[in-house]
């Protein structure tokens, strides 16, 4: 019950905030921007956005198999989707996608839950790595050019940065050293743990320390998909009738990856008022921005929706998978 609230109040507070942002930019402006964009160039958009859905499948497959397991992409591409949509769509479940990707592939490939799991938070690990880059050196430039933002602003995500980097530092710190997380948290709440967390963190702590060209396999990729995520914020900026350089493209990415870190649905509302703020400090207009969001959202929704109907799909097998386990076991 406090997930579904927590998920109302977030959607509830993008709504409000998109409201603000089309309110302060004008549909007329934003109208505007869209003129010279056609369909072609939304199906190049459309392109590139599953190109990064592809890149994360593959990214996965190599994490699996730097904790010995070999799975199929036919495999793979279910769970990868479904638990994309809930962690686009629904991202105050926290670890909700985590755990349902995990046990998708334990039931669908017959993987121990030690590995399955492990094997999807070393692949969040790898794309929050390169999302944290992405956000520091785009900030970093924008920062360069433009000066200091209000210092509200600077307090809000200057906060969020912050944190995230000392966490995956403190993460890396660990991993590397191998002394155990798991055990600390399990301290500070007082709680025994069982042997499960522990067998997850020795298959995380193993791909860190022993599976050197995979490890670095997983981050080519994820730095691959960050690239191409680049390379489509950069060609829509021209689609939308505007000239940009690499750099300020990547400054507009890093506020796209930034904003992906807060728990609202979708991204509404902050994305829109995070690239109007930015594309108007560029000189590109605050309706640029905002198309540029909504076009982003439309790519990112259409992936979602096709994860939900996996999702649904997925679920009802699990569903009927549990079952028959069960009628087998009374039965015998």
């Amino acid at each position: 019950m406090k997930k579904i609230l927590l998920l109302f109040f977030s959607l509830l507070f993008g709504v409000i905030l998109f409201s603000w942002v089309i309110k302060t930019v004008g549909w007329q402006e934003i109208k505007n921007s869209f003129l010279g964009f056609v369909g072609w160039q939304g199906m190049v958009i459309l392109g590139f956005t599953f190109l990064t859905a592809l890149i994360g499948i593959f990214k996965w497959r190599e994490v699996l198999r730097g904790i010995g397991v070999k799975v199929s992409f036919r495999n793979l591409w279910r769970p990868y989707l479904a638990g994309f949509a809930i962690r686009y769509l629904a991202p105050v479940v926290i670890i909700g996608s985590e755990i349902f990707q995990s046990h998708a592939l334990k039931e669908t490939s017959a993987v121990s839950w030690e590995k399955s799991m492990a094997s999807v938070i070393l692949d969040r690990i790898l794309e929050l790595t390169a999302s944290l880059v992405v956000i520091f050196f785009g900030v970093f430039f924008f920062l360069f050019k433009i000066g200091l933002p209000p210092i509200k602003v600077v307090f809000i995500f200057g906060g969020i940065i912050f944190i995230l980097t000392s966490l995956i530092v403190y993460f890396y710190f660990k991993s590397f050293k191998r002394e155990s997380m798991a055990k600390a948290i399990g301290r500070i709440f007082n709680n025994k743990l069982d042997s499960h967390p522990l067998e997850i963190e020795k298959e995380i702590f193993s791909f860190f320390k022993l599976r050197k060209k995979t490890m670095w396999k997983g981050f080519s990729l994820a730095f691959l998909k960050a690239g191409i995520m680049w390379l489509r914020a950069w060609v829509l900026v021209l689609f939308l009738g505007k000239s940009l350089s690499a750099l300020p493209a990547l400054s507009i990415l890093g506020f796209n990856c930034l904003v992906s870190m807060i728990p609202i649905p979708a991204d509404l509302g902050s994305h829109e008022a995070i690239q109007a703020f930015a594309f108007n400090s560029f000189g590109l207009g605050a309706g640029t921005g905002t198309a540029f969001a909504l076009i982003i959202r439309g790519a990112e929704l259409i992936l979602a929706l096709s994860g939900i109907m996996v999702l649904f799909h997925l679920g009802l097998e699990l569903i009927k998978n549990t079952l028959f386990k069960k009628n087998r076991k009374n039965s015998t």
